[in-house]
């Protein structure tokens, strides 16, 4: 995570579920995270099992040009990506993973504006699973809010155990999803780096030896 509004919702949900996978949804205060609420938004699952906005702040509206309460989560983003975030969601929903995405929202007039969107699960019991988000600009240009943004592209994803894995470590290495799930990435193993290295898993292994 690398914005100050996915870091504090972090924060907060961290402190409220207090070890467990995920804290209840009626633990949420709203006046706990009024600076967030504006980009803040929940989603909840409708009838066909598809994730849809259940609330959505009023920046965040704003951005989309549209109120986003019964929208589709996956109908945010361009058809490749679709696949992808639906199965996010679910992962959220069902594992309680926590997703970090970040990715490029494009206007109607084909401007550009880098995204970080946190998503976070809720415990809303088996019949109601929700997940907490927010989703924070990475710069703030004039015409934000004024041309709304029509689709995103995802520039890259990390799925989180929060138990496990350096949230704020900012060096940590993201992984480029053009239209896999998560379940369906490619190992990181034998990624080739710059100066002769190449990562596995957690190993960097640098190419050279002796010459005979």
């Amino acid at each position: 995570m690398k914005l100050n509004g996915s870091i504090e919702l972090f924060r907060y949900w961290n402190r409220l579920r207090d070890g467990r996978p995920a804290p209840a949804r009626t633990e949420v205060e709203p006046a706990d995270i009024k600076t967030l609420l504006a980009d803040t938004f929940i989603l909840e699952k409708d009838t066909r099992g598809e994730a849809v906005f259940r609330l959505a702040g009023t920046r965040l509206c704003a951005i989309y040009g549209r109120e986003l309460k019964g929208f589709s989560f996956p109908s945010l983003w361009r058809d490749e990506d679709r696949r992808s975030l639906a199965r996010l969601a679910e992962n959220v929903f069902e594992k309680k993973s926590v997703v970090v995405i970040s990715f490029e929202g494009i206007s109607r007039n084909g401007r550009t504006n880098s995204f970080e969107m946190l998503v976070l699960p809720l415990d809303g019991g088996v019949a109601n699973p929700r997940c907490l988000g927010v989703m924070s600009a990475d710069q703030k240009p004039f015409w934000l809010g004024a041309d709304p943004i029509e689709e995103a592209e995802i520039q890259t994803i990390r799925v989180l155990d929060p138990a496990r894995d350096p949230i704020f470590q900012t060096g940590r290495q993201a992984i480029g999803v053009p239209e896999l799930s998560p379940n369906e990435l490619p190992a990181t193993g034998d990624r080739r780096r710059p100066g002769g290295s190449r990562r596995i898993r957690h190993l960097v292994v640098l190419d050279g030896g002796r010459e005979e």
